[in-house]
């Protein structure tokens, strides 16, 4: 990936609508970049460990947004057997992440048109 951006909402813990404009602005900033296509989102995965209010407002988010990005990865399915993941290495770049691989739950890889 030609640059990585990493968005840590979960430390300290973010106001859904508070991570909601944060996602909004980086948005607008990355479709501006030349380079920076991939967004990857530490968002926790809740008390319960199947994901928390985070995690739902950005997949929440992403939905509402979904003309605006080419792809929504879930940290589980993260890997390079996966076919978007994939495509958005082949296309971005393939830089050192220690979530490939990792099935992190706490995670959501967003590829921005």
């Amino acid at each position: 990936m030609n640059s990585l951006r990493i968005l840590d909402i979960a430390h300290p813990p973010m106001r859904a609508d508070d991570a909601e404009k944060v996602l909004d602005e980086l948005l607008r900033s990355m479709k501006k970049s030349a380079g920076t296509r991939v967004l990857k989102i530490i968002h926790g995965y809740g008390k319960s460990g199947r994901g928390g209010t985070l995690k739902e407002t950005v997949l929440n988010w992403s939905y509402r947004n979904k003309r605006r990005i080419r792809g929504v990865i879930a940290g589980e399915q993260y890997s390079v057997h996966n076919k978007l993941t994939q495509e958005m290495r082949r296309v971005c770049g393939q830089v050192f992440d220690s979530d490939l691989e990792a099935a992190n739950p706490g995670v959501t890889i967003i590829w921005v048109v």
